[in-house]
């Protein structure tokens, strides 16, 4: 028999994948597993995930729940891009990154082009200069969408003031904007703001709206602010196998994951442990933060005899990933102030 190794919650800090699910979720699913319900979406769960999405974005959307957010945001990226396009993101972004092709696969070849900028945020004059670079050559791929993370992959956050900035350069051009939210409910609890003036009053056409890593299990939702994509979201969506006859399972997660604001206080929660985290550090002689924590991603230098440490105690982050000496830490919604000083605690005993 093969054995199944799992790392303590207290422990885990790779990523907030590794975090399960909040219990609301978890019993939403239980409960949709009882009676008969028509297949497709064609569901009351599907139906009140809709409704509870117009709330929070204080306007008609149109959803698409998908299983992962690679999906999300290739079909999302598809529906903005043609095969002869190019998608201007920032370099360390997820779909240049971590996503093995999806969204060249989605979109039938479009290209993706990085675009530069500091704490891994696309440079305004940067994406100025790319939106028109080769533009109506016949020779060359030609600038058709920008996508931006938020947060990003370093743990930023773009201000508002930030997105319409891009945004206006991108629609000046002719070109569509798509955000990746993977961490969405992040950056929405740091900034204070509302998910309406981060999206579509900020100039934003498509979210990926990530819940997986907030407290859901294998759900996250395509939002379409135009509802000129509708149509041709659906096929894509279901060309690609994304289209669940038993949606209810999806859409129930999303009804509990906005009901009573569970998703903004899971995201408050992984947040205010990355802060913690990080004001431990700068107190710990040796250790170094790159950036203060703005979401709930933390990178630092530790020395090597440390992280070796820590691994030996059966911690579980990311290390030497990015360049030698530079560790990331993930918190998730379920860690607590105890998990967060217990780190603390061991990177001082290996500190000495």
């Amino acid at each position: 028999m093969s054995t199944i190794v799992t790392t303590p919650s207290s422990r885990a800090f790779s990523s907030d994948n590794m975090a399960g699910a909040s219990p609301r979720i978890a019993q939403a699913v239980a409960d949709a597993a009882t009676g008969q319900v028509l297949p497709y979406g064609n569901d009351p769960y599907t139906e009140g995930a809709r409704r509870r999405l117009c709330e929070v974005f204080e306007r008609d959307v149109d959803i698409f729940p998908v299983s992962t957010g690679s999906a999300a945001n290739g079909l999302s990226l598809a529906a903005l891009t043609p095969p002869w396009g190019s998608v201007l993101s920032h370099p360390d972004s997820h779909i240049n990154h971590d996503e093995c092709g999806a969204p060249e696969f989605f979109t039938n070849g479009a290209k993706l082009v990085g675009v530069p900028g500091g704490d891994s945020k696309i440079d305004p004059e940067a994406l100025r200069a790319a939106v028109r670079r080769r533009s109506g050559d016949v020779h060359s791929v030609q600038p058709s969408a920008v996508s931006i993370s938020q947060a990003t992959e370093s743990g930023g956050v773009y201000t508002l003031q930030e997105i319409r900035r891009l945004t206006g350069i991108a629609k000046e051009a002719g070109l569509r904007v798509h955000m990746d939210g993977a961490r969405f409910a992040n950056a929405v609890d740091h900034l204070g703001t509302t998910p309406a003036e981060m999206t579509w009053k900020a100039g934003i056409d498509v979210l990926s709206f990530g819940a997986t890593k907030n407290g859901a299990m294998t759900a996250d939702v395509i939002v379409s602010f135009d509802p000129a994509l509708a149509a041709e979201l659906a096929f894509r969506v279901k060309r690609a196998g994304q289209l669940a006859s038993k949606m209810r399972f999806h859409t129930a997660q999303i009804d509990a994951y906005l009901t009573d604001g569970l998703w903004l206080n899971n995201a408050r929660r992984a947040n205010e442990m990355a802060a913690r985290l990080g004001d431990g550090l700068k107190s710990i002689p040796g250790t170094g933060l790159l950036a203060v924590p703005q979401a709930n991603i933390l990178f630092c230098r530790l020395p090597q005899h440390v992280t070796e440490g820590l691994l030996a105690e059966g911690y579980a982050f990311y290390h030497d990933r990015w360049e030698p000496g530079i560790v990331r830490f993930v918190t998730a919604f379920s860690h607590t102030a105890d998990d967060i000083d217990q780190l603390l605690d061991a990177v001082r005993r290996h500190s000495c």
